[in-house]
């Protein structure tokens, strides 16, 4: 065989998700299921496989009777970050919260007292709750696919200094299910990016960029996180049969913000907080308005607690705060709108 002179750019590789139907069913490449997410780079993914390369029959060197390798029960995980645009953000909120994409005017919650969901081997309908994710390279046929998917966490931030504080996001992805293919054809996909698409924390108005109940902050940069883990379980030849979300639901937002007459008193805010504080009082909003709406991103954590705050010194003296949402029995945990 003779020698390739064809090389790939790794700005060439694509990262694709679809909604899945059903369970063990990869969602089928025609018709434009796919939509591409604007990502700055694509990792490798971990496929984890169990192997076993312990020296046995007698021997000081590992034969090849000694090698073992099983991918049933492994769980797969992959990784990407990039620009949070509509149609990909729309997807990815919807996955891991639970809400319907489209529903309550595309503002995604979560609720405080939401209840384990799983899902198992012959379920159907269950477009948004699964995803199937291709990672492609343009034009060369050899697609790595994996069915099955769910987003276990998902991070949406923004810096004033990068990309005029364009909204990113990072989101980590698992399944259980044995990989679809490693070498499958080439995947029909809407790459479109609007400049519509695009969102930015400059479009925080200052009665609404509010961190524990204090509004009209002054932000350098905020980094929202999603946690929304997934259990294995029941392992078949084609993998494990049975996805729970089970696990804690939990959501941190950490921000830099000035350090001036509205945030000084926060480090006795953090030192003196109680379970019993008015939920208005310790709510956490950044938004466009007093609410959330379609087309605008906003971020809503109707009760945090606060959980750091500390000096950063830049230019000007800063605070860098974290705060976790809580729930309060009635208001969601937390909302966000695309």
């Amino acid at each position: 065989m003779a020698i390739s002179t064809a090389a790939n750019s790794p700005k060439e590789f694509q990262f694709l998700i679809a909604e899945q139907d059903a369970f063990g069913t990869i969602e089928a490449g025609d018709g434009n299921p796919y939509h591409a997410l604007d990502v700055d780079s694509v990792g490798t993914p971990s496929l984890n496989p169990t192997q076993v390369l312990d020296v046995r029959n007698g021997s000081r060197v590992l034969q090849k009777e000694d090698f073992f390798q099983d991918v049933k029960a492994s769980v797969k995980e992959i990784s990407v970050s990039g620009t949070a645009t509509t149609n990909g953000l729309d997807m990815l909120l919807e996955n891991i919260t639970g809400e319907a994409e489209g529903s309550a005017s595309s503002v995604y919650s979560f609720a405080s007292n939401q209840a384990t969901t799983n899902i198992g081997t012959g379920d159907a309908g269950l477009a948004g709750k699964l995803l199937s994710i291709v990672i492609t390279s343009a034009g060369n046929d050899a697609d790595l696919a994996f069915k099955d998917c769910v987003c276990t966490s998902l991070t949406l931030n923004a810096d004033t200094g990068t990309e005029g504080g364009r909204i990113k996001f990072s989101a980590t992805f698992q399944t259980g299910s044995v990989i679809h293919d490693l070498t499958d054809a080439a995947t029909s996909v809407d790459t479109a990016f609007a400049a519509s698409e695009n969102y930015f924390m400059t479009n925080f108005s200052a009665g609404f960029r509010q961190i524990y109940g204090v509004d009209d902050l002054i932000m350098s940069s905020f980094s929202l996180t999603m946690e929304n883990p997934a259990v294995f379980t029941g392992v078949t030849s084609s993998g494990y049969e049975v996805i729970s979300r089970a696990g804690e639901f939990s959501v941190t937002l950490d921000a830099s913000v000035k350090y001036d007459g509205h945030t000084r008193d926060l480090f006795e805010k953090f030192n003196n907080q109680t379970q019993e504080g008015a939920t208005a009082a310790q709510v956490t909003l950044l938004n466009h308005q007093a609410a959330l709406a379609a087309d605008n991103f906003g971020i809503s954590i109707p009760k945090t607690v606060l959980t750091n705050v500390a000096f950063n010194e830049a230019d000007v003296m800063m605070l860098d705060i974290s705060v976790k949402g809580v729930g309060d029995g009635s208001n969601p945990l937390v909302e966000v709108s695309c």
